[in-house]
Parts: structure tokens; C-alpha cells; sequence
């Protein structure tokens, strides 16, 4: 059985060990607020784009944009968004079990991963990564955004990739988020709405096709920025609901170890007591 010296000195790491976990729970909150706000700013941004986007491709006449021609598929490649730190929770590896089930008997499967978590997760299984990217997956912003856009083009429209997936994770609320998977490349342009159906047209200068060259690159960017704001979200949500049980369980053992404590105390001053009547008795 542990001594009293023994159980002040777990009770003091407990405590110190809980200080660290609600300073980690109130820094994840107060990002995970900022991570929000950035993702409902983007979103009115997304809205329009995605809705000029297929009034466009509706309306564009000419050869098709480079980022919308489908070929057959030979290569795949896959953009996996995970954490650079752990102390998330399930986050990183429910993110990796749905890279790996989309990856799972597909031939000639190219990675590209951004986040520690993900490169050595699959560094360490033997995987070769094409490219990968780190230092942002808390906070990223819409250069890292265009940094990949821009990487991922490239390879693209060189031949290397046939198709690019990325796998993230979609953000509900700090308790509820859930891995999935979307296609990137090549683009696919949503459908029209309701008003362009109905017969509302619009005047493209200098030209429909022309517009669609700048639209399509832009839109291709601001899909890999929503996804990069949704794990981002996900991540600090993870990590806050992981910081807070970890605060609330060490609370629990300080208090578990608290009555030990008392209870050996108490003991030792009852066998104390014991012996000192127990030598008034012999002395009579």
C-alpha cells in the first residue's frame, strides 16, 4: 500500500498535470471560436462562387477548362488533412481510418498529406508520400489554401494525377464532427440553381469561357480553404472536448486520492493514539 508521502506527491503531479489541461482546454476553446468565424465568413464567399460557377459552365460555349476534362482514371491521389500535434482525442486516427479505407485495394494510389499525424502514420506503414505539409493545420489560411491549389493543379494538368480526392474532416460542433472524403479534381461544376433554370441570363465580359479560366482555379481554392477551415474546427474541437474530460478525470483522482490520503492520515493517528494508551496502561 502506497504511504502518505507517496500519495501527496501524485495528488501534487494530478493537480499540476490538470493545470495543464484546462490552460490546453481554454487556448482550444478560444481558437476553436476563431476557427468558426472564419469559416462562416468564407461561406457567403463559397455560396456565390459556386453558384457563378455553374451559371458559366451552363452558358460557356467553347473547349472545356483544363480543370474540368475528365480522362481515364490510372492515377489517383489523395489529399489527407490532418493534425500536427495529438492530445485531439480520436480526431488524427479516425481521419486516417477513412484514408486508409479509400485507399484499400486501389492501385496506383498517390498521397499528399498535410499535418505531422498523417505523414508519419503512413511513413511508418510503408507508404510513399508524394508531397507533404506541415506547421499550419491549426490555423490555416487562404495562402496555404492556394499553395495546394496550386501544387495539385500542377500535377494535374502534367499527367501525374487523373483524379485527386482530399479526405477531412466535416465540422458540426465541438462534440459532433466526422471524416469524409471529396472529390477535388477534376472539378465538377455544381448544378444550376432554381433562377437560372427558370430562365435568368447573364452577360459574361469579355466572354463566358474566359470567365470560367479565372472562376475555376478560384473555385478550386476556395474548396480546399473550406476544407482546411473544417479541420481545422474539427481539430481544436477534438482537442477541446479531449482537454476537458482529462481536466474533469483528474479532478476525480485527486479526489480519490484525497480520501487515501485521509484515510492512511487517519489511521496512522489512530495507531499512534493506540500506542500511547497502550504504554499509559503498562506504566499503571
Amino acid at each position: 500500500m502506497a504511504s502518505a508521502r507517496e500519495i501527496r506527491q501524485r495528488i501534487k503531479s494530478v493537480k499540476n498535470t490538470q493545470q495543464i489541461t484546462k490552460a490546453m482546454n481554454m487556448v482550444a476553446a478560444a481558437r476553436l471560436r476563431k476557427a468558426q468565424e472564419r469559416a462562416n465568413a468564407s461561406r457567403p464567399y463559397a455560396q456565390k462562387i459556386t453558384e457563378v460557377l455553374a451559371r458559366v459552365a451552363a452558358q460557356s460555349d467553347e473547349s472545356i477548362h483544363p480543370l474540368l476534362a475528365e480522362r481515364p482514371v490510372k492515377n489517383v491521389a489523395y489529399l489527407v488533412l490532418n493534425a500536427d500535434k495529438g492530445l485531439a482525442g480520436a480526431y488524427s486516427s479516425n481521419v486516417m481510418k477513412e484514408a486508409v479505407a479509400q485507399i484499400a485495394g486501389k492501385e496506383n494510389v498517390h498521397l499528399i498529406t498535410v499535418g505531422r499525424k498523417a505523414r508519419d502514420y503512413f511513413l511508418r506503414r510503408g507508404y510513399e508520400i508524394d508531397m507533404e505539409y506541415s506547421g499550419f493545420s491549426e490555423r490555416p489560411t487562404y495562402q496555404h489554401a492556394i499553395m495546394l491549389a496550386e501544387d495539385l493543379s500542377e500535377q494535374f494538368l502534367a499527367g501525374n494525377y487523373d483524379e485527386i480526392h482530399i479526405v477531412y474532416t466535416q465540422f458540426f460542433s465541438p462534440l459532433l464532427h466526422k471524416p469524409v472524403t471529396m472529390q477535388l479534381l477534376p472539378v465538377k461544376a455544381p448544378a444550376g440553381d432554381g433562377a437560372a433554370d427558370a430562365g435568368e441570363e447573364y452577360i459574361f465580359e469579355p466572354s463566358a469561357a474566359a470567365v470560367l479560366d479565372e472562376l475555376v482555379p478560384r473555385y478550386f481554392e476556395t474548396q480546399i480553404y473550406a476544407a482546411l477551415m473544417q479541420s481545422s474546427a474539427s481539430e481544436l474541437g477534438a482537442r477541446m472536448a479531449a482537454m476537458s474530460s482529462a481536466t474533469d478525470n483528474a479532478e476525480e483522482l485527486i479526489s480519490q486520492l484525497t480520501l487515501s490520503y485521509n484515510k492512511i492520515r487517519q489511521a496512522g493517528i489512530t495507531r499512534e493514539i493506540s500506542e500511547i494508551v497502550g504504554g499509559a496502561e503498562a506504566l499503571k
